[in-house]
């Protein structure tokens, strides 16, 4: 039913949360891959550094802030490997999350998006909204939303 999953990431333990119901879903199914997303939003490219750091520290900081994005999904890709998980790794750099969760799904032929409704940026939700939300009403294929532990209400 489901060949290729879609786990959007955002280095947060609470967005991780959606590793385990990954996990549960694809025992038994011949799944084809797992597909781990993270889209860095630089807010070097935002204008908040603008005036304040050179443009080779603005330069240095971004390549950092990749290499750190590109270590973390290999090590959880890794682990889910070792589990027997067909797990693939993709890094946007710069984009609004939202919008290229949506292009990965078109992109990888995902048939299902596992995600969690909280990542680290609970804040920004507020001003911006919710990723999950803009994804929920827009997404052409069945998600699994996760609500991390610590945020359900009892």
């Amino acid at each position: 039913m489901y060949k290729k999953i879609l786990v959007p990431l955002d280095g947060s333990e609470l967005a991780e949360s959606a590793l385990e119901h990954v996990r549960a879903v694809i025992q038994g199914l011949p799944v084809d891959k797992v597909v781990l997303l993270q889209v860095i939003e630089s807010p070097f490219r935002a204008g908040f550094a603008h005036g304040y750091l050179s443009a080779e520290h603005v330069r240095l900081a971004e390549e950092q802030l990749e290499a750190d994005a590109r270590k973390y999904l290999n090590k959880v890709a890794g682990n889910l490997r070792k589990d027997g998980i067909p797990a693939e790794t993709e890094l946007v750099v710069d984009g609004e999350p939202a919008a290229k969760i949506l292009e990965s799904v078109k992109k990888n032929n995902i048939d299902l998006i596992i995600m969690n409704t909280h990542g680290k940026s609970a804040i920004s939700r507020w001003v911006f909204g919710s990723v999950a939300d803009r994804v929920v009403h827009h997404s052409p294929v069945p998600i699994l939303m996760v609500v991390a532990r610590g945020f359900r209400s009892s």
